[in-house]
């Protein structure tokens, strides 16, 4: 059996395979609430195969969205939408998972097909918060530096999400904090320029994220995993870096964390980064080996065999695909008749199966 499609166990949830559909942005909501677009996005990608399906990154405050068509779960009525989604996610066989976020100075902005830069407040934009009063780029809005008070509203709202995310059905919990986004920000020493405890040292600038983990781990059922998305690099020099990542995963896992999601880059508008087949894999396999945690590749990888070494080498315990479950949302199907493993098509396709599965159907069902 090829490892990719091996089970992987992350305390009571038992993953089909080791394929994940990374959460990406949709752009597609009012007033934060999902819609037809999400049900048919997410429920297609679990007909494809993969063993998790996440959302798209979903903002627990209005004001933590990157644009005002992201998607929320501010409030009871964000998660009836998703009611349906992760039931039928469920019936695939796949978990449900869903990525908490909040944007911090990189909010307020237009969608990618709508604009660039910030968006003005008679269109519906507002005044984002951030760790410092440090723009992202010169045409992003100017945020506010966050209170150390509002700072526990937040963790509050993180864990009040959690925990309605779970009465959903959803089954594994993913903390945003890569990107250069709210988390992120206070991590970097470049875009965190605070003196007080939620800055300086690394333990202040971790402190914001690890209370609102500690957080969100109170908050659901201990057969619930939690998953943290990281950047482990900002690609720039006195940034954040992947000594850091790996002493912050080590701290993570002792709030609870059960695997860390591997990103780079996002905090700063210049940073050279070296994009190329699997160029971020290496982060994973360090922090998977140095802070003896579970970890997800992600990033460039499209090919069957590709994702499949990631895992028989030990590099990550889980792939995430994004762009290439995009350009072919049933990517897995495929992989598995690559990789020669026999792997369950939903019975309504059998007729399009490879291995001759077609021959099962009637002859007059087969075109």
């Amino acid at each position: 059996m090829p490892h990719l499609f091996s089970e992987f166990r992350l305390r009571d949830v038992t993953f089909a395979n080791r394929i994940g559909v990374s959460p990406m942005c949709q752009y597609s909501c009012a007033d934060g609430l999902a819609t037809d677009w999400h049900f048919v996005h997410l429920g297609t990608r679990a007909v494809g195969g993969a063993g998790l399906v996440f959302t798209e990154a979903a903002a627990v405050t209005p004001e933590g969205r990157i644009s005002p068509e992201d998607l929320g779960v501010w409030s009871e009525a964000h998660f009836a939408p998703f009611e349906r989604v992760t039931r039928f996610i469920d019936a695939q066989g796949a978990v449900a998972g869903i990525q908490l976020a909040h944007a911090g100075r990189k909010a307020s902005t237009f969608r990618p097909w709508s604009g660039e830069g910030a968006v003005p407040r008679e269109a519906g934009g507002w005044e984002p918060v951030a760790p410092s009063a440090l723009p992202f780029s010169s045409d992003y809005p100017i945020p506010r530096e966050l209170g150390a008070e509002e700072s526990a509203g937040l963790q509050e709202a993180f864990a009040t999400a959690a925990a309605r995310a779970f009465e959903t059905g959803f089954r594994v919990i993913e903390i945003h904090a890569a990107h250069g986004y709210l988390f992120h920000e206070f991590l970097s020493p470049l875009s965190n320029r605070r003196t007080d405890a939620y800055g300086g040292s690394f333990d202040n600038r971790i402190r914001f994220l690890c209370d609102s983990v500690a957080a969100v781990r109170r908050a659901v059922p201990e057969r619930c995993p939690v998953f943290v998305r990281i950047s482990a690099t900002d690609w720039t020099e006195g940034g954040w870096d992947p000594d850091q990542s790996v002493e912050l995963a080590r701290r993570l896992k002792a709030f609870g964390v059960d695997l860390i999601d591997c990103s780079s880059g996002g905090n700063l508008e210049r940073a050279t980064i070296p994009v190329g087949p699997g160029y971020q894999t290496p982060f994973a396999e360090r922090i998977r080996r140095e802070a003896d945690i579970a970890t997800a590749a992600v990033g460039m990888i499209t090919a069957a065999s590709q994702a499949d070494q990631i895992i028989r080498n030990g590099q990550a315990d889980i792939v995430l695909l994004a762009r290439e479950l995009l350009r072919e949302p049933y990517w897995p199907l495929r992989a598995a008749a690559e990789l020669r493993h026999s792997m369950e098509w939903p019975a309504q396709y059998l007729r399009a199966a490879p291995h001759g599965a077609a021959a099962r159907m009637p002859a007059h069902e087969i075109d």
